[in-house]
């Protein structure tokens, strides 16, 4: 999905600011107050905002985004943020991958690796990966999700805990202040926990927006983890978590 330079523009406005409004939007761009209203209404159709009065909303809450909405959102970042887990990871190893647009960013960053035996509840990494002779791709089995091609439940839960692998590469789609990693979908969560239970060492990989989301259904605390990897953290608190649990802290923009 290609969004034109203003459409992109509003969206990181919206992103950071939590709104932007019609009125607004027309004297930064200089153009009409229809114009903007015409570009408001493309970007909610494609559910990458969601239309208030006089403006647009950046999607949060119980509400998640498309798929393909999330992955124009931070792409550069996440593509860092892949490549950097994925110099954690040495040829031969074994690791789980879960579902999210940055753990796939990983799986991509991954294709030049040797040896790998990778363990998915996601299609879409399992897809792309299996087209590697070098990379034995295992598949998790249960309820396929169709927003994402996520798959979850708990024959997913228990297909994962007949593994011991060396890394587990997670996602989240919240980060609270308090260091909570948060979800929308309690199967999905269910997996994730099993995961993280189920590897030799944990790396997070988030981009830093999700400081800025709430999500309802908890996955874990930031202390579980042993790399966290982002492209800022500007949190103190959230540092402080990292150095009081021996979480490594890697960020992929400074």
């Amino acid at each position: 999905m290609f969004l034109p330079p203003r459409h992109a523009e509003i969206l990181e406005m919206a992103k950071e600011q939590g709104r932007v409004l019609v009125d607004d939007l027309a004297v930064h761009f200089n153009v009409t107050p229809q114009t903007i209203r015409k570009d408001l209404n493309d970007l909610c159709e494609q559910r990458l905002l969601s239309r208030i009065h006089g403006g647009a909303l950046f999607p949060s809450g119980v509400q998640n985004l498309e798929y393909e909405a999330r992955r124009l959102i931070a792409a550069g970042e996440k593509e860092a943020i892949g490549r950097a887990a994925a110099d954690l990871i040495p040829d031969n190893a074994s690791l789980f991958v879960n579902i999210g647009t940055t753990t796939e960013a990983v799986g991509q960053a991954l294709l030049d690796r040797k040896g790998l035996m990778v363990i998915t509840n996601n299609i879409n990494v399992a897809n792309r990966l299996r087209l590697y002779p070098d990379i034995e791709v295992v598949i998790a089995g249960g309820v396929v999700r169709g927003s994402d091609g996520g798959i979850v439940g708990e024959a997913a839960v228990d297909f994962i805990r007949q593994f011991k692998v060396d890394f587990a590469v997670i996602g989240t789609s919240a980060i609270d202040h308090d260091g909570a990693l948060l979800d929308f979908d309690f199967r999905e969560v269910k997996v994730a926990q099993a995961i993280m239970a189920n590897a030799r060492h944990v790396i997070l990989v988030s981009d830093s927006t999700k400081f800025e989301r709430t999500a309802p259904v908890r996955i874990g605390h930031l202390s579980q983890v042993n790399t966290f990897i982002t492209d800022r953290c500007e949190s103190e608190g959230i540092r402080q978590i990292c150095r009081d649990a021996d979480v490594r802290l890697i960020e992929t923009s400074v």
